[in-house]
């Protein structure tokens, strides 16, 4: 019996773009930039925003494959954010529970990283087009991961009532 190999394995290294001090500070450099028309956060309306996440060209063979999902998760860095809260009504709406930065999606964390899952339009080299990312113009590009509903669906979720009082 002959059974060959359908694919080499092959690796291409790269640099870490992110370091850890003795003291424990996290240092990160992001991976691109969003390029859009947007110049300040808003709601609603971002379903209707087309972004380009501009990848640094060093890391653009990290994309190679990307094209082939309908979806990904952006994870970037709220840069312009200049508030950080531990407890508020989200989106400033009083007839919503004062709750924990934690048990909302606000902006206004101790660090200001943030997901988003989005629609993949096209890539063209190291340009990734998307759409609805919640995003202003320059923002820093953390990282992009392919949306897997293995990992990322959830088949029975529990969210509090209030959350339907939001604007998305």
């Amino acid at each position: 019996m002959i059974v060959t190999q359908r694919y080499a394995m092959k690796t291409i290294l790269c640099e870490f773009l992110d370091s850890q001090d003795k003291d424990d500070t996290i240092r990160i450099k992001p991976l691109g930039k969003a390029k859009n028309s947007v110049i300040k956060p808003m709601l609603p309306g971002w379903k209707d925003v087309t972004t380009k996440i501009v990848i640094n060209k060093k890391y653009a063979k990290g994309l190679d494959g990307i094209e082939d999902y309908s979806h990904i998760i952006v994870v970037y860095w709220m840069d312009k954010e200049k508030e950080c809260h531990l407890k508020h009504h989200p989106q400033g709406k009083n007839d919503v529970p004062f709750i924990g930065i934690f048990a909302c999606r606000c902006p206004q964390r101790p660090n200001r990283i943030a997901i988003s899952t989005v629609k993949l339009v096209k890539r063209k080299s190291n340009i990734l087009t998307v759409e609805g990312l919640d995003i202003v113009n320059g923002t820093p590009i953390l990282d992009i991961k392919p949306y897997t509903p293995e990992y990322d669906k959830i088949k029975k979720v529990k969210i509090p009532d209030w959350v339907s009082k939001l604007v998305f």
